[in-house]
């Protein structure tokens, strides 16, 4: 029987093998495994060494059993149930498919690409066609668009003979329009392009906010970057410069604070553009469960919202953010995680 503590386990590194431990560094899987990834829906990744093919990749459960074997050319953390799978002929064509928790194969591996499941849809390529197929691998959506982009608020842009659609889950066309590009819904609008500036649509396809601007971000907490002529700064919903265009760079809004650049330094702001963390960085990335990454003088560590650095810039790498509280950094040429008080769940 699985333990209730182990059912979330921590890829662990060991000099150059990989295993799973628990939150106090007790071993639970030995470090016997190429590369190791967190669990997601119950399952850890796993690259493992195959005579003659080099790595494959699988997952194993909380008990070490390899329920998906490591035979595949490559996989992708489980999502919504499913895993994507890469299978490949010898010969360097490589399919995509999906197999389930039981390690059973529920969509085979025939298309060219394949995307992870998101509200129970997946983007597939075949072709150079692209559509969407639900998690029987009926193919919802044909594959018959020129590309597709990712389903945000329902809908999905997607491209048919050189033009512009919203569709909805149910292959529907809702919006037609007539613009050069767009980077989906956020908040209630949606960045679209013309002549090389960029504004918003609402869901009727109506222009809410003119194309004056040079590059815009999608919505978050009610703002959205802005940027002209190099100078950047926030809009709110109605187009309104809430935070005036005067930084050299930004992020997005995340619990309130935005990273933002200034004389080639990064900090962090408020909504109301006060400075809460001062700008010395060379980097900063947007805030994640509390904690943003960070870099100085080539080292990498994060802060918390009061600028303090709870993780030492210490490490030559650090990822972008923290996910179900862990974070992978690097240190001398060896990658490993940490967690979000500073453990690190290697030994040399």
């Amino acid at each position: 029987m699985v333990h209730p503590e182990y059912t979330n386990l921590i890829p662990y590194r060991k000099g150059d093998r990989w295993g799973f431990c628990d939150k106090f560094r007790n071993i639970i899987i030995a470090p016997k495994y190429l590369a190791a990834e967190p669990f997601t829906d119950g399952l850890g990744f796993v690259e493992a060494y195959s005579e003659g093919f080099g790595g494959r990749y699988g997952f194993v459960d909380a008990s070490g059993n390899e329920v998906v074997p490591p035979i595949y050319a490559d996989a992708q953390p489980f999502s919504e149930g499913l895993a994507r799978i890469v299978v490949d002929n010898g010969f360097g064509e490589l399919k995509f498919g999906f197999v389930d928790r039981r390690g059973s194969i529920v969509v085979q591996p025939q298309y060219e690409y394949a995307h992870d499941f998101q509200d129970g849809l997946a983007g597939v390529d075949l072709d150079n066609k692209h559509g969407f197929i639900d998690k029987t691998g009926l193919e919802v959506i044909p594959l018959k668009y020129d590309r597709t982009g990712f389903f945000d608020e329902g809908l999905v842009d997607v491209v048919d003979n050189g033009k512009l659609y919203f569709i909805d889950r149910n292959g529907e066309v809702i919006l037609s329009l007539d613009y050069d590009s767009t980077m989906g819904f956020s908040e209630g609008l949606a960045g679209v392009s013309r002549n090389g500036k960029e504004g918003f649509v609402n869901r009727a396809g109506e222009l809410v906010i003119d194309f004056v601007y040079d590059s815009l971000g999608g919505y978050s907490e009610g703002l959205a970057f802005a940027e002209v002529k190099g100078k950047c700064g926030f809009i709110d919903r109605s187009g309104r410069e809430i935070i005036k265009l005067k930084y050299e760079n930004a992020g997005a809004f995340f619990g309130g604070l935005a990273p933002f650049k200034l004389n080639g330094k990064w900090g962090f702001l408020n909504k109301t553009d006060e400075i809460v963390i001062e700008p010395k960085y060379d980097y900063a990335h947007d805030f994640s469960e509390g904690l943003a990454s960070v870099e100085l003088n080539g080292k990498n560590g994060f802060i918390d919202r009061s600028g303090n650095a709870v993780i030492p810039l210490r490490y030559d790498f650090a990822s972008m953010s923290f996910t179900n509280g862990l974070s992978l950094v690097s240190l001398n040429d060896v990658d490993f995680y940490i967690s979000a008080d500073g453990t690190e769940f290697y030994e040399a």
